[in-house]
């Protein structure tokens, strides 16, 4: 992992991952509708899917405020892992996307399906899409709600880079940001990297930041 890959991790990491924290827009309304709903589901196992810094880990901490589930990393799980899901009345497996045992993933669906678990698993592409060996785990990634987090809209790039720059004191005019909204790639990882250069440069310059420091942050003549 480059290093500002790892800065841009932790900063993911020390979000707070209350409700009232995660700002709903129509990028990701539908994922939260249902974490909202639950546990009024139609299945009980639902994927969401979504690049990366979405807010995936945001609405897992949400669902798990709701349901008291166990949150693990999919690369996490082990033999026992899987001891301690059991005592856990529902379950959530963030970054399913890599270094993942794929006989006890199954076993783990088997598990939420025979004692009638809540399973919310959260990854970069849709589980469905996924090229497991198992045939009966292709069944079973198959079977299950599906929500997508889109591309970031205007109105959550916006309140992404308000509260952000509000968290770290960064003051900035409105008509600054909306500037910023026009001319940034509609990407949250790009956003996320823009954010922590401009902190970078607010803490080495130690002023205000102004229309060009956000030019040359953006590349922009």
């Amino acid at each position: 992992m480059s290093e500002l890959n790892q800065l841009l991790f932790e900063l993911d990491h020390k979000k707070n991952f209350n409700e009232h924290d995660f700002y709903v827009s129509k990028s990701n309304f539908y994922a939260y509708n249902i974490i909202d709903k639950w546990p009024k589901w139609e299945k009980k196992i639902l994927n969401i899917f979504g690049e990366k810094f979405s807010g995936k880990t945001h609405l897992a901490n949400i669902f798990k405020s709701k349901t008291s589930a166990l949150l693990i990393n999919a690369s996490k799980i082990d033999e026992e892992i899987f001891k301690k899901i059991k005592l856990f009345e529902n379950i959530i497996i963030d970054d399913f996307e890599k270094n993942y045992d794929e006989k006890l993933i199954y076993s783990i669906f088997n598990l939420a399906d025979q004692d009638n678990k809540y399973m919310l698993i959260n990854s970069l592409i849709p589980i469905n899409e996924i090229e497991f060996k198992l045939p009966d785990m292709i069944s079973r990634s198959k079977n299950c709600l599906s929500a997508k987090i889109e591309s970031p809209d205007d109105d959550l790039i916006f309140a992404i880079i308000l509260k952000n720059f509000s968290d770290r004191q960064i003051k900035i005019e409105k008509k600054i940001i909306e500037f910023i909204i026009n001319r940034i790639d509609r990407s949250y990882s790009k956003i996320y990297e823009f954010i922590y250069k401009v902190d970078e440069l607010s803490l080495k310059k130690k002023k205000p930041i102004n229309l060009k420091t956000i030019k040359e942050i953006l590349s922009i003549e």
